[in-house]
Order: structure tokens, then sequence, then C-alpha cells
């Protein structure tokens, strides 16, 4: 079974959690860390990429950090071709679907296909929108930020990455919005479009992330609240204890 087939199939029998950890926030000794402590938390996977890297070996160092200390898999959410890692187990194929720069949504892919097909990582196809306020990724992605009120375009989107055959569908705020992805558009979506549906961005309590959970996220993705969170240790396990028992 695939990477990605074994997340599908999870997310059928309950919601899954990822951590996704920036190369360039921390040490990678820190992430092995990190890593360490987000397995004995429970996470289902372990995202790795951020808008600001500088280097492939950052990426490289964060992946072999991780692959110490977690048994997880490693999945790459690149914001470019040259931030591929081939130490990686998997990365997210994704089009950030909504940016006004061709690069984000098709062309680093171009770049990065063959680096995916002779290193042997697995790709693994997802449709990805940035809503208001977008933070740090909406400006590096050059992203048409999508408005918090306009479900209909959220759902558009959604149900395109659906029939272009995209395997799963991720919306966020931006990493450390003020406010999460509305529960509205998260229900509209999940209304609509079958594919499973990730959300992240601004969601730092378990009581925000059940919300999310119940309005029908499939995968609650963290980053900031671990970076910066002195007890996320706790934080997160409460966090995933409250999606998974829902």
């Amino acid at each position: 079974m695939t990477i990605a087939e074994n997340i599908r199939a999870l997310s059928k029998k309950k919601k899954l959690h990822f951590a996704l950890l920036d190369p360039d926030k921390q040490k990678p000794e820190n992430a092995g860390k990190i890593a360490q402590t987000v397995t004995e938390a429970g996470s289902s996977a372990i995202m790795v990429g951020g808008s600001t890297l500088l280097s492939q070996k950052q990426v490289d160092e964060t992946c072999q950090a991780i692959k110490k200390n977690s048994d997880l898999p490693v999945i790459l959410f690149p914001s470019g071709a040259k931030f591929l890692s081939k130490y990686a187990d998997a990365v997210f194929f994704m089009s950030l679907l909504n940016s006004n720069n061709l690069g984000y949504v098709i062309r680093e892919h171009v770049k990065g296909a063959p680096f995916v097909k002779y290193s042997g990582i697995e790709p693994i196809s997802m449709g990805y929108v940035i809503i208001e306020p977008g933070m740090t990724a909406g400006r590096i992605g050059e992203a048409d930020l999508i408005k918090r009120n306009d479900l209909q375009t959220a759902v558009g989107y959604a149900l395109a990455s659906e029939y272009l055959g995209m395997n799963f569908f991720y919306i966020e705020a931006g990493s450390g919005a003020p406010d999460p992805v509305p529960n509205e558009m998260i229900q509209a979506v999940k209304k609509n479009a079958t594919i499973p549906l990730c959300i992240g961005g601004g969601i730092r309590t378990p009581e925000m992330a059940k919300e999310k959970a119940l309005a029908g996220a499939d995968i609650i993705i963290t980053g900031t609240a671990l970076e910066k969170d002195a007890h996320f240790q706790s934080n997160l396990s409460n966090i995933i204890r409250a999606i998974e028992e829902l």
C-alpha cells in the first residue's frame, strides 16, 4: 500500500493530525526532537517545508534528523523544485491553484518531476489554496486570496482538484493566521467534494482543532504552534485526542 493509500484509508476511520516542520525555523537536531515528540503524541505524518527556505541542504538535513527520530512518513511540502529531498518518503505534488504565478501552479512541478521520478520518493497529488489573511504563504505564493465568506469559490477549487484527479485538497489561512479557515467554508467543501480535506493555519488549541474536524476536516495540520509553544507536547497530545475521539 502506498503512503497516499494508507492515509486515505486511515482518514476513513478517524480524523488525522499532520505536523508541519519548517527547516527555516529550527536546526535539524531540534527538528529531530520535535519529530520524536509528535510521533509519541500520535501524529500520522510529518510534513517538511516552508515559504522562506534558502537551500536544499536545509531540507535534506531536516529530513535526515526526522528519520532518525521517527518512523512516521516524512512528506515534503515544497515551495519550489529546488527544495526537494531524496531523504523524504513522499512529496505533496501540490498545485497552488489560486496563485497568480504560474510557477506555483505548474512550472515548478515540471522542473521537479524528474527528481521525483529518479529519487524514488512517492508523489501525492494535492490541490492547494490559501484564503485570507494568507500570511507569509499567501505573500510568497502570490496568491489571489479567497475571501473568507466566498464559499462558492472554495467549493469550485475543491471540485476542480477532484475532477483533475488529485488525491487531497488543502485549504489554509496561512501559518500563524489570527483566524483559521471558517467552519462554513469547511462544511461547504466537505458537502460537495469527496477527496480528503486538509485544513491548516491558525489552529492552536484542542477546542479549535475539534471544531474544524467537526465541520468536516479529515486532516488537521499544525505548524507554528509546534515551533513556538513551550508546552507543545502536552498541547499536541490534547489536540490529537480531541479530533480522534470524534
